[in-house]
């Protein structure tokens, strides 16, 4: 009887089995990743709920934030579910299909979001900068002129790494030792070689979320300028415009970590890369809420309106 060599058997199952050298301390990471799902999903629906039952936001910048909290409430869906039953149950099994469709899920919706927040920073430089042509700009026949290309860019990419990574032969093992499909994750068990989908992989890191990270940075630099010159009339976009510089760099810097950890000589252990890739994937969708929505004024005022009338009319049994 002929045996077939292990190089020829290529995995078409895996196990995600992140956070695995904590042992019997595992599932206790079931209940913090548990509250911020919970927290990511109910204050991302009260969101979007608010900017489209009120026609005072339907302004092209509510429209935006109400995109922001459809993108954050969809990242979670596609990998915490998962690996909550692995942390709780054990339940770590994924077919490969499955696997590159979270891989394409998690990254085409991640680099969306950076794109979206370019677009939001557009926003904020028409209506700071030049008012009297706001309306003009954020029109949507004018402002797709700055959403095609970004989009077409962020598309081909993602689907050239995922099409290359569901190439590879995996003969190595079926074992991901992460929580959830990242791409170096499972590219690193493949058996032959990886440089293309190495290179595609950096290319998607940099030429997106690094670019958008730039161009944003240069248009904050542009309202800050502006305000200044201007006075007070816009102090307050300074103080937002920083939480979002801020919580764009923390994030970008966890991202370019956890990409930059499988290519380079380091001592991060596993858990620790994983906690940083979900770092980058899960709390924004927690903290967008508490910036793009409680901290604007409008927003805040209509939720306040939202839970007052609801103690007004309370349910009837």
């Amino acid at each position: 009887m002929n045996v077939l060599p292990v190089q020829n058997i290529s995995f078409r199952d895996f196990k995600l089995i992140g956070f695995y050298t904590l042992g019997e301390w595992r599932p206790f990471l079931f209940l913090p990743f548990f509250l911020m799902f919970s927290l990511a999903i109910t204050a991302n629906s009260i969101l979007i709920y608010l900017i489209k039952s009120h026609k005072s936001l339907h302004s092209p910048m509510y429209v935006l934030i109400g995109v922001m909290a459809v993108l954050d409430l969809i990242m979670p869906m596609f990998f915490v579910p998962n690996m909550l039953l692995s942390l709780l149950f054990n339940l770590s099994g994924i077919s490969l299909t499955g696997c590159l469709i979270q891989m394409f899920g998690l990254h085409f919706i991640g680099t969306f979001q950076s794109t979206l927040l370019f677009w939001m920073a557009l926003d904020r430089y028409f209506a700071i900068c030049k008012p009297l042509h706001y309306h003009k700009c954020m029109e949507i026949p004018n402002f797709v002129k700055f959403v095609v290309v970004p989009v077409i860019r962020n598309g081909l990419l993602i689907v050239t790494m995922v099409t290359l990574a569901g190439r590879l032969s995996y003969c190595a093992t079926n074992v991901i030792d992460h929580s959830f499909c990242e791409h170096m994750a499972l590219v690193q068990l493949a058996c032959g070689d990886i440089s293309i989908n190495n290179m595609v992989g950096l290319l998607a890191a940099f030429l997106i979320t690094t670019t958008d990270f730039i161009l944003i940075t240069i248009s904050y630099v542009v309202i800050f300028s502006s305000v200044f010159r201007s006075g007070k009339a816009h102090l307050k976009a300074i103080n937002t415009c920083i939480t979002h510089i801020i919580i764009m760099t923390l994030t970008l810097i966890s991202a370019l970590i956890a990409f930059l950890s499988y290519r380079i000589r380091n001592n991060i252990s596993s858990s620790n890369r994983i906690f940083i890739s979900i770092l980058y994937l899960l709390f924004p969708s927690c903290l967008h809420p508490l910036i793009y929505g409680w901290r604007t004024k409008e927003i805040r005022q209509t939720f306040l309106k939202f839970i007052n009338n609801a103690k007004v009319f309370p349910i009837k049994k």
